[in-house]
């Protein structure tokens, strides 16, 4: 788990729900709370593990919108990663969290600190991670070309 400055504080209360859950959550960064700092370089180092292990590793990374967070992590090789910063009018914020995990095996979760509330959050991380992929096989093939995309680059 990473964030930047803007997630800094939402951050350090996953970091502490999760642990209270007894799920294990390795924090890599920042450690303290800089105004200034650069999401590019706290997001790549969660987005570097997850693409090392996609199979068994998942990430999440914490900005203001998320969305700046998520097209880095998306940078790297094996990484899917989808945004997630409260639920759209008229929908269920359950369903995109649902919709990232069993139809696009999405194994980074990036959230818009500005835009959740802590609970919402916490609601959003804990489904994330209880979601399984849906392993249907119009969501394999789809997989499939996103990894053939990547190694064309």
């Amino acid at each position: 788990m990473s964030s930047d400055h803007a997630g800094f504080g939402l951050k350090k209360n996953l970091l502490g729900f999760l642990g209270e859950k007894g799920i294990k959550v390795t924090d890599l960064g920042p450690f303290d709370f800089v105004s200034d700092d650069d999401y590019p370089d706290w997001i790549a180092k969660t987005a570097d593990e997850v693409s090392r292990d996609p199979e068994n590793a998942c990430g999440i990374v914490i900005g203001m919108s998320g969305q700046g967070e998520a097209m880095v992590a998306n940078k790297f090789k094996n990484v899917r990663a989808g945004v997630y910063y409260g639920s759209p009018k008229g929908n269920s914020g359950e369903d995109i969290i649902r919709l990232l995990r069993e139809h696009n095996d999405s194994n980074i979760l990036s959230l818009g600190a500005k835009f959740v509330s802590i609970p919402e959050a916490q609601q959003a991380v804990e489904l994330w991670l209880e979601t399984a992929f849906s392993e249907d096989k119009r969501h394999i093939r789809r997989i499939d070309k996103i990894r053939e995309i990547e190694n064309r680059t």
